[in-house]
């Protein structure tokens, strides 16, 4: 199974606003969300820094600050 990493910040309107969008349309296809406070891993915060919320595909990043599904379905593509 597929695996959308979001890499999220408390206190993040946009974050959560990324979330609700992106929930139910990862629910319908049957892909896992995981949701990561990038405040939490150094790595995470030196790459994404101040662009969170950012949505993560098998370690290739898909969006960043709001949801593009167009990008996500071409990632997706040809995935099992």
């Amino acid at each position: 199974m597929t695996t959308l990493t979001v890499w999220w910040r408390e206190g993040c309107a946009l974050c959560d606003e990324l979330l609700e969008e992106l929930s139910p349309w990862a629910a319908a296809r049957g892909l896992a969300v995981e949701v990561r406070d990038v405040d939490e891993d150094a790595t995470a915060k030196r790459r994404y820094g101040l662009r969170v919320p950012v949505v993560v595909v098998d370690g290739a990043t898909a969006c960043f600050g709001r949801l593009d599904l167009d990008e996500l379905e071409r990632l997706l593509a040809g995935r099992p």
